[in-house]
Parts: C-alpha cells; sequence; structure tokens
C-alpha cells in the first residue's frame, strides 16, 4: 500500500513484548464505508500533511479494510474490576492497536481502531461499534482535548451500512483512537491475579522506558512511576469534576496507565447541577456517579498498587508499606488540584482561609436548584466588585435568596484582593467552558449522521474546538437542553 500513513516512523514497542501480552489479528473489512469525519488537525501532528489526508488508501487503512504489511495489528490482554467485581480476562474485544509510530518532533502515537471486527477477547461478542457510540467518542476525545484535560484522541471516523444489533438494530462505524499508549490499570491486573509476576516488570518497563524515561535509571524506578501514576490520577480526578464531566464506567479496565480519560461510553456533561447525578443507565447503584469519582479514582489507585505489588519489594510486607506511601500521596494531591481548579474558576488569585466554604456554598446553591453547571460558572465572570446590580446569571439561579446572600460573599472575597474586574473576567473566561459536548448536542449529530448527513459532526467539532471562546454565531450551542433532551439515557452500550 502506499498510503502516506504507512510511509511514518513505525516503531511498534508494543511487539517488542513476548505475545503473551497479545494475540495478532485481522480487522474485519466493512461494506461501503464513509468518512464522517477527518482529524487533520491532529493528523498534522502525527506527521501527515494537507495532501496526505486526501490519500484514498487511507480509507481503507482506517476502515479496517486494509492491513499493514506484516499484520502488524494487535489486540491486547488485560483483566478489570467492573463495578467493582473482578473480571480475570477482558482485552481488547472490539479494538485492534494497528501500531505505534513517532513524528518528525519524536512523539509517540499509537492509532487504535475501534470497531473493527473480533478479537479473541470479544467474548461471543461481534467486535463492533456503533455510530450512535463511535460518534460521540469521536466528539467527547476532541472536546476533551480542548478543555486541556488530558484524554485519548481521534484520528478519524467512518461509517458503514453493515447492520450491528444492540439494543436495536443500529449501523456499524469505526473510530481510529490515537494515545501515547492504551496501556491501562487492567493490564497489570492481568498479570498479577494470573500469578505470572514475572510478566509485570517487562510490562512496567515498557511504560517507563517510553513515557517516564526520567525515572529509568533510578533504583526505585518501580515505586516513584507508581506515585506519579497515583497523582496523575488524582489530578485527573480533579479535572472531571471542575468542568462537571461524569465518566460514567470507572472500572479498573477504563483507568489509562498515562492519566488519560479513555473508554468514552456512557459520559456526560453535567446539565443542571446535581452532585449525586449518575450519567450511566446501567449504573443502577450510583457506584460511579458524579460525587463518587474522586473515591473511585483512589480506590482504582488501590487496585493498581496492589497488583503491582511484586515490584515494589521481594518481601509482601515491605512492599505493602511502600504501596501504602505511595497511596496516601492520592488524597492530598487531589485535594491541592481540586481547590486549584475550584478558585480559578471563581476568579480567585490568592489563597485565603474561607475559599472552601466559599466554594461549596455556590455549589449547594446550584444542587438545591439543579442550575445549570456550565452556565453559572461561565456567568460569574460577569460579576464587579462594586456593582449593587446583579449578574445576569442570577435570572438563572432559582434559589435566589441564597445567590444574593452569597453574591454579598463573594464580593467581599474579591475586595479583599483587590480583584480587577476586567482581568478577572477573562482569567474565568479561560477556565470555565461556554461550550461543552451535552448529550442533546451529540444527539441531534448522531441522528442526523444516521441519516447520512454528517455536516452536525463537522460544525460540532468546530465549536468544541473552542470551547472558552465567545462564538457568537452559535449561541444555541450553549443552551441549556431543551425539556424534551434534558433526561436522554446513556448507558453501557453508549
Amino acid at each position: 500500500m502506499s498510503t502516506a500513513l504507512l510511509q511514518l516512523d513505525w516503531v511498534d514497542r508494543f511487539l517488542q513484548l513476548p505475545e503473551a501480552y497479545y494475540t495478532r489479528v485481522r480487522p474485519e473489512p466493512l461494506s461501503a464505508p464513509r468518512m464522517v469525519h477527518f482529524n487533520t488537525e491532529l493528523a498534522g501532528q502525527i506527521g501527515l500533511s494537507a495532501a496526505d489526508t486526501q490519500d484514498p488508501e487511507l480509507l481503507a487503512l482506517l476502515s479496517g479494510n486494509a492491513s499493514r504489511p506484516g499484520d502488524k495489528a494487535i489486540a491486547t490482554v488485560y483483566a478489570g474490576h467492573q463495578f467493582g467485581h473482578f473480571v480475570p480476562q477482558l482485552g481488547d474485544g472490539r479494538a485492534l492497536l494497528l501500531g505505534q509510530l513517532r513524528n518528525p518532533q519524536g512523539d509517540l502515537f499509537e492509532l487504535q481502531l475501534k470497531g473493527a471486527g473480533r478479537t479473541p477477547y470479544s467474548r461471543f461478542a461481534d467486535g463492533r461499534a456503533v455510530l450512535r457510540s463511535s460518534i460521540r467518542e469521536y466528539l467527547c476525545s476532541e472536546a476533551m482535548q480542548a478543555l486541556g484535560i488530558p484524554t485519548t484522541r481521534a484520528l478519524a471516523l467512518v461509517a458503514s451500512p453493515d447492520p450491528v444489533q444492540r439494543e436495536t438494530l443500529e449501523t456499524a462505524a469505526v473510530v481510529c483512537r490515537v494515545a501515547p499508549s492504551f496501556v491501562r490499570f487492567g493490564h497489570f491486573e492481568y498479570f498479577f491475579y494470573l500469578h505470572q509476576h514475572e510478566r509485570l516488570a517487562p510490562l512496567a518497563d515498557h511504560v517507563i522506558d517510553g513515557h517516564f524515561a526520567h525515572l529509568a535509571a533510578r533504583p526505585d524506578k518501580y515505586a516513584a512511576w507508581l506515585g506519579e501514576i497515583v497523582e496523575r490520577t488524582a489530578r485527573l480526578m480533579a479535572r472531571w469534576q471542575t468542568v462537571g464531566f461524569c465518566h460514567g464506567v470507572m472500572n479498573t479496565d477504563n483507568f489509562s496507565i498515562l492519566g488519560l480519560t479513555i473508554d468514552y461510553g456512557p459520559y456526560g456533561f453535567l446539565d443542571g447541577f446535581q452532585s449525586g447525578h449518575i450519567c450511566n443507565h446501567s449504573d443502577e447503584a450510583g457506584r460511579y456517579a458524579y460525587d463518587q469519582q474522586p473515591r473511585i479514582g483512589y480506590w482504582n489507585c488501590s487496585r493498581l498498587l496492589q497488583a503491582t505489588l511484586p515490584l515494589l519489594h521481594e518481601t509482601p510486607e515491605t512492599a505493602v508499606e511502600i504501596a501504602q506511601g505511595i497511596l496516601a500521596r492520592y488524597p492530598g494531591a487531589y485535594a491541592d488540584a481540586v481547590l486549584e481548579g475550584w478558585r480559578a474558576k471563581l476568579g480567585l488569585l490568592d489563597t485565603r482561609d474561607g475559599d472552601r466554604d466559599l466554594i461549596n456554598a455556590f455549589l449547594n446553591i446550584l444542587d438545591r436548584g439543579a442550575n445549570d453547571f456550565t452556565r453559572c460558572f461561565r456567568g460569574l465572570a460577569a460579576v464587579r466588585c462594586d456593582a449593587t446590580i446583579a449578574p445576569p446569571i442570577r435570572d438563572e439561579i432559582t434559589d435566589v435568596a441564597a445567590f444574593d446572600a452569597w453574591l454579598q460573599d463573594y464580593r467581599a472575597r474579591l475586595q479583599a484582593e483587590d480583584s480587577d474586574d476586567p482581568a478577572r473576567a477573562v482569567r474565568m473566561n479561560a477556565v470555565n467552558p461556554k461550550y461543552v459536548l451535552r448529550n442533546h448536542l451529540a444527539q441531534t449529530a448522531i441522528e442526523l449522521s444516521e441519516h447520512g448527513e454528517d455536516t452536525e459532526v463537522d460544525c460540532l467539532m468546530q465549536v468544541l474546538s473552542r470551547p472558552f471562546d465567545e462564538q457568537p454565531e452559535r449561541e444555541r450551542y450553549a443552551a441549556p437542553p431543551p425539556p424534551q433532551a434534558a433526561h436522554i439515557a446513556v448507558s453501557c452500550s453508549s
């Protein structure tokens, strides 16, 4: 094949590991594939030019209708705790790793096709993805990137008329996902619980050498590496909370060893704020509710540390002590990151006693009234220190009396640090997005694309690539959901 993608510098580091970590697979072709969207910005980072993106053979490779020479595609094996219950073997059931390449700047990119057919880990499933869930993943991974939240990304979205049975009969799609690495917590759990502890170090070294090279020469490299993962995960949870993102299925096999947001399924951004919001219709017990996400991040880190105890010390008791010390870094890292995030959203420059109470009071007001999370935080930029007129966002607050009282405290806090109104507004608008991928927006794009009209996917990509900017011509994308779309249900099939 002559596609420009194949001419890049493929390093395929995962293939340097023994085949106990993966199985070679061939993608299953799709009929009549069409490119719904191609991410030219990401393509440029990988090393493709604008002309390369028009290569007709690129579609065949990214749809699974062609393979790299030498059958380099693989599916990796892992385990995981799913809704708190351990499943000893999972793996890439509907994803295959095309390989890893290095761009001219030396950055590593793994390309993974999601929905390209069965693998040995499909567990009797069809290995396919549907257009509905693929559009959601494609849009949200790039929306999170624009929000500055660590995430996997998406290079291409391909659709096909091939039927796929879920709750109803739908059509197939393939997303080409991109990340420096797709290794998950569950990769280590698999070999630990299989009692193949000798396979933990090669996998850890693979991750460290490729992504934590500054730790490779340290005698305590595994402890230092795990400490960084714990802190990255804590900071990621803080970013989710402060932007109002709910993941929906925080299983350990859905947690990245690099601290990336990975596996966009039944996710959702908060509309009306409810601290106990459950975005996943399948999560009947609310294990992964919004207010539980920080706790689950901690618990998942504890499972990773359990699975990597043999790396920490040859004496089990000593290994446990080291692991406990590493895990103890999570609460402080989370608390610091989340408080810093909330302060930034309120435009506060310095740290003062009472800031946590001020933040929680505002969140409680939103919670009691189920007021729009994104719009209300964005609207606070219009508050003026000395003004007696309330900001326009007051009209969207349910508990007006409580908000007025809080506004007095907020203004006093701003005056205490001599806050400059215009400068503060600029800072706040740079961290409080105006546009997020609300479920009703994604649903509109899905319904149009299911009828062959892909322009809304492209429009959303443009809007969400500038989430903090005023875009007057696209004001409707910042509106709360209409009543009939306020409770769109998403589940694990999403």
